[in-house]
């Protein structure tokens, strides 16, 4: 009879391995939404700053950190900051940048549809492996009464 032992294994995987790498789907997932909701944030700026143009330029706050703001004039706001990945910058138009956001975002949303599928996944193996302790306790509990 290796029914203790055997289920203290599968505890120790369903606990250790399976809802630790569910944790970090999840985690990974979160972050692919904040992601998204940066990128279409920065869509919908230019978006507007494309809908009101003004000749003396744009006036907005920027914040310095720690919710410190500080008024900025922009003289000329065709042209923008994009942060592309990696710590890299790349100047762009209003449109490139809107062309850009787009194909990030639909990236990001592939992304988060495989995390959605791999967290499924990974749910249902605890599943599996959750109904596979209850069956060799139930089998445990049938053996061991005389």
């Amino acid at each position: 009879m290796a029914g203790p032992e055997k289920i203290e294994k599968y505890e120790q995987l369903l606990n250790n391995v399976l809802r630790e790498n569910l944790r970090i789907v999840l985690e990974e997932r979160d972050k692919l939404y904040e992601d998204i909701a940066a990128h279409s944030q920065l869509k919908q700026t230019i978006n507007c700053i494309i809908e009101a143009p003004n000749s003396e330029g744009l006036r907005t706050q920027v914040d310095l950190g720690s919710n410190f703001y500080v008024q900025a004039h922009v003289p000329d706001p065709s042209r923008i900051y994009v942060n592309i990945g990696l710590g890299f910058h790349l100047e762009l138009t209003l449109q490139e940048a809107l062309s850009f956001i787009d194909k990030k975002l639909a990236i990001l949303n592939e992304k988060v549809a495989e995390s959605t599928k791999k967290s499924a996944k990974i749910k249902g193996q605890i599943r599996f492996v959750y109904e596979g302790i209850r069956e060799l306790q139930q089998l445990n509990e049938r053996t061991a009464a005389p």
